[in-house]
């Protein structure tokens, strides 16, 4: 998402918050009923281009909003989707994903309320590790013949009971939603935007070999100095990793060379 449709999903995802931060536990159904709003639009093409429809009255697709939402949702949710539709976005399926990740917000903040986001984020990381090596795994939950409801049954017969419940929300929806992407993409979007609510940059370490606790100190440091951004290390162990360490950071991969050279600079900064 880029241009005007990133700057509106900021300045409606802004206003939001401040919902979030007081809705407590109601923040999760908040979460549950947008991602039904999110169900609606991909249902029906002429309600997203009615809604996303730059040269439509902005006003007049917050009315619409209000006629078929006020009643059968949470105020709030009319509220924000209402914010949503007054937008400007660039194409139609922007609007989509940003009600989509503002419904994802919504479950992370709940877990936020309750003390339990970190919790959450490591539930997260930790799924999304096992599923790497389970080739035929990854296949089950996204394979469109299997039906929403046969996925949605697959992750909470893996998972129920032994994660947060915020977690099994956003799994479960991964599962039975996947729109178009990946169990494991949606999973890493899904940490990012945890990583984000605790004002974190996620790194994903993959070592030849465990990682003592003063090397990952070491490496968050030199990441820290280079995004300079608090970064939260997810780190998983790989013998066959080339150059003994690979890093993620979003959508780049930083190989040890590139961290070498980081470290060289910063200590010739240092004098």
């Amino acid at each position: 998402m880029r241009g005007s449709s990133q700057a509106s999903l900021e300045a409606v995802a802004s206003g939001f918050d401040a919902v979030l931060r007081t809705a407590g536990g109601d923040a999760a159904t908040l979460g549950e009923q947008l991602f039904s709003v999110v169900d609606a639009l991909d249902g029906s093409g002429s309600l997203r281009r009615a809604l996303s429809d730059p040269s439509r009255d902005p006003q007049a697709k917050a009315g619409l909003v209000a006629s078929l939402l006020t009643g059968k949702v949470d105020d709030r949710v009319v509220e924000v989707v209402s914010a949503a539709a007054r937008a400007r976005w660039s194409a139609e399926q922007d609007l989509v994903e940003a009600v989509e990740e503002l419904a994802a917000e919504a479950v992370l903040a709940s877990a936020e309320n309750a003390g339990d986001l970190a919790q959450v984020e490591d539930d997260l990381f930790r799924f999304g590790h096992m599923l790497s090596g389970q080739r035929d795994l990854r296949r089950a939950l996204t394979e469109r013949s299997a039906g929403a409801d046969e996925r949605g049954r697959l992750v909470r017969t893996l998972v129920e009971g032994k994660v947060e419940p915020a977690t099994l929300q956003l799994l479960e929806r991964a599962a039975r939603a996947p729109r178009g992407r990946s169990i494991t993409a949606s999973i890493s979007l899904l940490e990012r935007l945890a990583a984000r609510r605790r004002e974190r940059l996620v790194a994903s370490v993959t070592a030849a070999t465990p990682l003592t606790s003063a090397q990952q100190e070491r490496l968050a440091s030199i990441l820290e100095r280079a995004y300079g951004r608090t970064v939260q290390l997810k780190v998983s162990v790989d013998p066959e990793v080339i150059g003994g360490v690979r890093v993620e950071v979003g959508s780049e991969v930083v190989d040890a060379t590139v961290l070498a050279n980081l470290e060289d600079a910063r200590r010739r900064l240092a004098g």
